[in-house]
């Protein structure tokens, strides 16, 4: 287990990979964040009776959108033009596991953004150690320590509507998940 309750950690390749196309990487990380912060106000959407979750979950739309105007300035300041979206084969695949029943699939929501919170982590941190710019360095580290505690916020929102041993068991269930997936990815210079 990884620090983040991950079952695999990130092969080397992957890190190489965004270096060598660190244009392309930026380019679909802008996307996640996009994507993140439009997450968060669909469960905002879906889930209007739950008034700690629609805070809590707004709040973290704007963050995400924030970190998505930071990278977007980052493209721009390269003179850069993102193009236009692409699917993530990583999180598609993870969410075809999703229960249909509507308390499983709260809480399977609550726990797949954990997952791909603790991966986004993971895979920061490596960015930040590997990156030769400081202010990139700075950057990517801050983001990781960021999606570690959006992490920590979707366990601790899981937990406060389900029983803490169903909430471990099926945390576990999409760890295994999530790293059978992982591994049947290409590698690609993007975050997933």
């Amino acid at each position: 287990m990884t620090d983040y309750g991950l079952v695999t950690a990130t092969r080397e390749q992957w890190l190489d990979a965004v270096l060598a196309d660190f244009n392309g990487f930026l380019f679909d990380h802008a996307a996640n964040e996009r994507k993140a912060s439009a997450m968060a106000m669909t469960l905002v959407a879906h889930y209007p009776d739950k008034p700690d979750l629609v805070r809590s979950m707004i709040d973290l739309a704007m963050e995400e959108l924030a970190h998505f105007r930071q990278v977007i300035g980052l493209i721009h300041r390269r003179g850069l033009t993102p193009p236009g979206d692409e699917k993530d084969p990583y999180v598609n695949a993870l969410r075809r596991h999703l229960r249909p029943d509507p308390a499983d699939y709260f809480l399977d929501r609550l726990l797949l953004a954990a997952i791909i919170e603790a991966r986004g982590a993971e895979r920061f941190g490596l960015i930040a150690g590997a990156v030769n710019d400081p202010e990139l360095a700075r950057f990517y580290d801050a983001l990781a320590t960021s999606e570690q505690g959006h992490h920590k916020h979707f366990i601790d929102q899981a937990l406060a509507w389900f029983d803490d041993a169903v909430v471990a068991a099926r945390f576990t269930e999409w760890a295994s998940l999530e790293s059978t997936i992982l591994q049947s990815q290409p590698i690609r210079a993007r975050l997933h």
